[in-house]
């Protein structure tokens, strides 16, 4: 099995999401009639990516099942944290643990939110693994629960911690396995650790790129913002 070019987050508890999650992992909610989860699969499989790596934790056999019933093809693999360590090592904690299974440059996404109309380009990994940035974010137009935003923009497309204009981190990006050299490779330990504090140190030098999505965009974060994605008929 070739190394994998994609990595999907999916080990939250959805905490903001409760009682939805109590009894359903949050990449597992439906948005229009399929799952999360299964939305961004489907758009990674059109574009050509199908070895992928999906980290759970909460209620993990519930979506392995769910994945067996969706007879995707060969080539996904589960970094099960919740049966190797009890429960989520944080974004940067669950990516070192499956770093051992991805190619040195991969995309990472959110499983819980909702950007129908994103590509994942070949072109864009192509470009990022010509050029010499540790990570090239995609960034949005900040949402009304998110107004301050998280990070700024330079003309030239460099990533800034402070700017005049914000904007939200859209949680998908591409990365380089070199980004995250200062965790220990495959994370046998089971370091918790937020991914947030990185990107801020790589941005103080500059290593770092952006741009701006301006498609639909959606953090399904809370139960009110789930049922605006599904209007009642």
């Amino acid at each position: 099995m070739s190394a994998a070019k994609a990595m999907i987050l999916a080990a939250g508890r959805g905490e903001r999401m409760r009682p939805l999650t109590d009894q359903c992992p949050k990449p597992l909610l439906e948005v229009r009639g399929k799952p999360l989860l299964l939305h961004h699969l489907e758009a990674l499989q059109r574009a050509g990516y199908s070895d992928l790596v999906i980290n759970t934790a909460w209620l993990e056999h519930l979506i392995e099942s769910r994945l067996a019933q969706a007879q995707l093809p060969a080539g996904i693999r589960l970094s099960r944290e919740g049966h190797d360590f009890g429960g989520a090592l944080e974004t940067a904690g669950g990516i070192a643990r499956a770093l051992p299974l991805l190619d040195d440059v991969f995309w990472l996404l959110a499983a819980d939110v909702y950007a129908p109309q994103f590509e994942f380009s070949r072109m864009a990994m192509d470009r990022f693994a010509d050029g010499s940035a540790l990570a090239h974010i995609y960034l949005v137009p900040n949402p009304p629960e998110k107004h301050k935003g998280d990070f700024g923009l330079r003309a030239d497309g460099v990533a800034l911690n402070q700017a005049e204009t914000m904007y939200t981190y859209s949680t998908i990006g591409l990365y380089r396995k070199a980004f995250f050299a200062s965790l220990p490779v495959g994370n046998p330990q089971g370091l918790k650790a937020p991914l947030a504090p990185l990107l801020r140190e790589a941005m103080d030098n500059e290593q770092v790129t952006a741009e701006v999505y301006a498609g639909p965009w959606t953090d399904v974060g809370t139960p009110q913002r789930l049922a605006q994605l599904n209007p009642q008929i």
